[in-house]
């Protein structure tokens, strides 16, 4: 689906996927007004209802009625954050398309200081936080899952986040990928290497709490893991290799007991522990091979990133059309 793009010079388009901040919109769209007016930068604001609250939408259209910079998605359902992004980046018009979430935690008034680091000759810029405000816990798990998703994806932009400002030409490209289960960064990795990063203070989320359990850190790693990487494979590669060399090393102890004597019966044991050593390589093999095909069944389904189920803005911006 696409908008029907009307002649408009917009120098940046702020898409925000709104999930459980609906709280913060009313100030963080003042606060990006005032940034960008500040910058003298013509804008809008793409906020995408991705179905977290009910009281979201409402809000969305409120703003939307009262501010002809507001440009207010909902879709049809609960996609993810990246999915409702990618929705919000194929409805910017602006020459840069700034990214950020809901819940103020990336400062607007840092916008421009990450347009400025950009160019044509570096099209994807993000905002580096020296230090951040979530739970000990939140910062450590990221920490790690960065680690290692630099192992496992050597090309992944090391220094990434969902604050970004992004030239509009790279931007629209993400949409190409008709990816199910999107993953901006690995995307953006893969596209580009020409990346600067701009430090910015980490705000304090005012509303609410983070949407993002431990479960769903859990799972969105395994889909980065799955999706982008041959990482797995090739740990269940080397697993199966261990375990086949250790089911081997066993069964030549059990074979020199025998001629030796001093292991006259091996017995049920010895067996059943050959048979579950080979099982359980199997086993590994398989479900991580699963995971894989399940992952190229969703791309021959051809399933869209996301569907826009309303459009609300007090502007003539042009419909959706499908």
């Amino acid at each position: 689906m696409h908008p029907e793009r009307m002649e408009v010079d917009i120098d940046v388009s702020i898409v925000v996927p709104v999930y459980g901040g609906c709280d913060a919109l009313n100030e963080l769209s003042q606060r990006v007004g005032k940034s960008m007016q500040g910058a003298g930068l013509t804008y809008e604001l793409i906020l995408v209802d991705d179905r977290g609250q009910a009281e979201s939408w409402p809000v969305i259209r409120d703003l939307a009625r009262n501010d002809a910079h507001i440009v207010g998605l909902r879709l049809s359902r609960n996609f993810g954050q990246h999915a409702a992004t990618i929705c919000g980046i194929e409805q910017a018009r602006g020459n840069w398309i700034v990214t950020l979430d809901d819940d103020l935690e990336h400062p607007p008034e840092s916008i421009p200081a990450l347009l400025e680091a950009g160019n044509e000759d570096c099209p994807l810029v993000y905002g580096l936080f020296p230090r951040r405000t979530h739970a000990r816990y939140r910062n450590l798990s990221s920490e790690l899952m960065r680690r290692a998703l630099k192992r496992a994806f050597p090309d992944l932009n090391t220094e990434y986040s969902s604050f970004r400002a992004i030239h509009a030409p790279l931007a629209h490209q993400l949409i190409g990928f008709k990816l199910s289960r999107p993953y901006i960064d690995g995307m953006l990795s893969w596209m580009t290497s020409s990346v600067a990063t701009v430090e910015v203070t980490h705000g304090e989320r005012k509303h609410g709490d983070s949407a993002y359990t431990l479960r769903k850190l859990v799972s969105h790693a395994v889909n980065i893991f799955v999706t982008f990487s041959h990482w797995p494979l090739r740990v269940a590669s080397y697993s199966g290799a261990a375990l086949a060399l250790a089911s081997f090393v066993y069964m030549m102890f059990v074979v020199y007991g025998y001629f030796t004597g001093t292991i006259t019966n091996p017995g049920y044991t010895s067996l059943m522990s050959v048979i579950l050593f080979a099982c359980g390589v199997q086993l590994l093999i398989l479900g991580v091979l699963g995971e894989y095909v399940g992952r190229l069944m969703g791309a021959a389904y051809h399933k869209p990133v996301y569907l826009v189920e309303s459009r609300t803005s007090s502007g003539a911006k042009g419909s959706i059309r499908t």
